[in-house]
């Protein structure tokens, strides 16, 4: 595992990046492309915006208002939070909000800024793999949100999923777990942490 501390700085500074990117991609889309399918089951890639917007800035008020509306269930709450915030709103009023929140550092309760940084990174996907485009990872920032899905448990639990394999990044210093190599470039690493991509989709044996 990389003994490399990313700094507050460091990590904000890409958050804002990963944002202002992420706008220039939806400034293109159409309202077609705005309602598929995201990557992520049963999310629009409108809903997973307005997640990305929602978890941006929420208080500790508001967080506990929706999780006492979703029965203490942590995943339906950002489902449907998500789902209500994207249909009162046009995917115009989506972007300029996310514009308007790219230099925002607001961590919500019980959370990180590296949290934000690995939500942006892997929602990203999820809006630009059904959408056919190829949205690239910068190396650091994977490894500083491969690091900590590694270590925080739930909601992932990747140690405890990807339990037997060696995971080992072929385009940076990052290794952890132990058992069988799997070798891939730390972005895949992300998806495969993340459960965006299992263990024969994408990463090979060393």
């Amino acid at each position: 595992m990389s003994t490399e501390i990313a700094s507050g700085e460091q990590v904000w500074a890409a958050v804002a990046a990963e944002r202002r990117s992420l706008a220039e991609l939806l400034d293109g889309l159409t309202e077609q492309q705005w309602d598929r399918q995201s990557w992520c089951a049963g999310w629009r890639i409108r809903d997973v915006v307005a997640h990305i917007l929602l978890t941006s800035r929420a208080g500790a008020g508001e967080i506990l208002w929706e999780l006492l509306r979703a029965r203490g269930d942590l995943d339906r709450m950002s489902f449907a939070t998500a789902v209500r915030y994207a249909n009162r709103r046009s995917s115009e009023a989506l972007l300029a909000e996310l514009r308007a929140v790219i230099e925002l550092r607001h961590t919500p309760v019980g959370t990180t800024a590296l949290d934000r940084l690995m939500d942006l990174l892997v929602h990203g996907q999820d809006i630009a793999v059904p959408l056919g485009m190829r949205r690239e990872m910068p190396v650091d920032a994977a490894r500083w949100s491969v690091e900590r899905v590694w270590r925080m448990g739930r909601p992932f639990r990747a140690q405890r999923v990807l339990a037997g394999h060696r995971l080992i990044a072929t385009d940076t210093e990052w290794s952890a777990g132990v058992g069988a190599p799997l070798a891939a470039p730390i972005a895949d690493i992300l998806l495969l942490v993340t459960g965006r991509i299992s263990v024969g989709d994408r990463a090979g044996s060393a």
